[in-house]
């Protein structure tokens, strides 16, 4: 059974008030005990702790934008008002009214503010396990900013203090590159706080923080810094691919030795379709499961997030990392015995033919209740693999270039036993090309597309209804800016 990080106290009670209150950045001390009276012991800092933890649980927005904003899949779905942020991001008209896109603005900052709560009162007592306290604070609070400045440019800085409600208008928006810096110095100070390894399956690890300063350097093209980051991941870290590409993300590998930072989840009734910020399990792959589905292997689910056939095609047509990663479904009942025993229905909020197979509900990991939001499947946000295509990438597209190590990487990936395709020699531009080409097939269904198409200027050239100036950032949502009232502008052209 896996170890996780949940909290149900009083305390998280009031704290997850502060994502449905008026003003986004401010904690609700309705139901709270006071920092007055808490921070007392060791406890109340980990129980603080474990409640900023959380927030993470709310990671299939990140991953569903980031796969349905590319040329990677489609929204899906019952209909095309269902969920129908999904299907404006995915036409690319999405504007600052957008559900999802104020769901993920709101929660990201929900999460701050519990890691400021910690960070305000971090000087109320002195015990031995503090500094790892402290340090996998600081990896939330940067992981949390580093979602909402990739997803939305300039956002408001608030660090190690809440703010009263009255004070919210008077918060501007801190430009992107004040930003990064508050991120990089929080994953850094994580970095040196921890260790390599962590005795309670899902905590932080200086792996983590370093492969997600790594990941910011790289999203600014610091490429210099990024290289010697990642490779010190590579170097120090003890981790390796997973000898089963196939597999790989199943219950019952999870922890693998190709795991740098993943998010938990369990099996349980944790939340419901009023409240997915409670949730216990992992939504996207109950969604993402196959609609009106009756038969072996799969479960029935909500089809969304569908793999487009430009995806498919991305492969070479010899990568066993295609149909590990992708499920044509017809092609799979037409290999059954009796394939007239197996039913399903196409979406009409589309249909491809195809499924995300890497998370896709499986009739042998069911959660408890309703399995469409409590499956146990845990999200990898960064595998070994992306740290040594991320590295790839640094070292090649760095000033002074290192397209021997370069490659070396990139073949580390692409040759391993369980995938085996041949070993390229490239370089210079060709090899970076080889690398965009690698991240795709080798994350594809992960939530990375857009984003590197985005940070690499390639967006517009693979995107329909991609317009340069606009859509490398989603649009502030609207209702924040009105009840900010501190003058915000929207992000450009929406």
């Amino acid at each position: 059974m896996k170890k996780t990080l949940k909290i149900g106290t009083l305390f998280v009670c009031g704290l997850l008030a502060a994502v449905s209150c008026d003003n986004f950045v401010n904690v609700d001390p309705q139901y709270t005990r006071s920092a007055d009276n808490f921070f007392r012991t060791p406890g109340d800092y980990q129980q603080a702790l474990t409640g900023a933890y959380d927030l993470m649980q709310t990671s299939y927005l990140d991953l569903w934008i980031g796969e349905i904003a590319s040329d990677n899949s489609i929204a899906g779905g019952e209909g095309v008002t269902d969920t129908e942020g999904l299907h404006q991001i995915d036409a690319m008209t999405h504007g600052g009214v957008n559900n999802e896109l104020r769901s993920l603005w709101r929660w990201m900052y929900a999460g701050v503010t519990r890691t400021n709560y910690i960070f305000e009162n971090r000087n109320k007592l002195e015990f031995d396990d503090k500094a790892r306290i402290m340090g996998e604070a600081s990896f939330l609070r940067g992981y949390y900013y580093f979602e909402l400045v990739k997803f939305f440019g300039a956002v408001p800085l608030i660090v190690d203090r809440q703010l009263p409600p009255g004070d919210v208008s008077s918060q501007v928006r801190t430009p992107v590159t004040e930003v990064y810096a508050q991120i990089e110095k929080d994953l850094q100070a994580a970095a040196d706080a921890l260790e390599w390894t962590s005795p309670v399956k899902g905590r932080i690890t200086k792996g983590a923080a370093l492969a997600l300063l790594g990941k910011v350097y790289l999203y600014q093209n610091k490429f210099t810094e990024a290289a010697a980051t990642l490779d010190q991941v590579i170097n120090d870290g003890g981790y390796d691919l997973f000898n089963n590409f196939e597999t790989m993300f199943r219950v019952a590998n999870e922890g693998s030795k190709e795991t740098v930072f993943d998010i938990e989840y369990v099996g349980n009734e944790g939340g419901s379709y009023g409240c997915f910020v409670c949730l216990e399990g992992f939504a996207a792959v109950g969604f993402h499961g196959i609609r009106g589905y009756d038969g072996p292997v799969y479960a029935d689910g909500n089809s969304y997030n569908l793999p487009t056939e430009d995806l498919y095609n991305a492969f070479e047509s010899d990568d066993p990392r295609r149909d590990a990663s992708i499920l044509d479904v017809d092609a799979f009942i037409a290999a059954q015995e009796d394939p007239t025993a197996i039913k399903y229905v196409k979406g009409a909020g589309g249909h491809t033919g195809y499924y995300n197979k890497k998370y896709l509900k499986r009739q042998d990991e069911l959660g408890l209740g309703d399995n469409d939001l409590t499956s146990p499947v845990n999200h990898k946000v960064i595998r070994f693999a992306d740290v040594l295509l991320m590295a790839a990438e640094a070292h090649n597209r760095k000033p002074s270039p290192n397209d021997g190590l370069a490659l070396q990487y990139l073949n580390r990936v692409r040759t391993r036993p369980s995938v085996n395709m041949p070993a390229l020699n490239l370089s210079s531009t060709a090899l970076t090309e080889a690398i965009y080409r690698e991240r795709r097939v080798e994350l594809a269904g992960e939530g990375l597309r857009f984003f590197d198409l985005v940070r690499t200027g390639r967006a517009a050239d693979v995107i329909d209804g991609f317009e340069v100036g606009k859509h490398e950032v989603f649009p502030i949502p609207q209702s924040e800016i009105d009840l900010a009232g501190a003058g915000w502008l929207q992000n450009p052209k929406y």
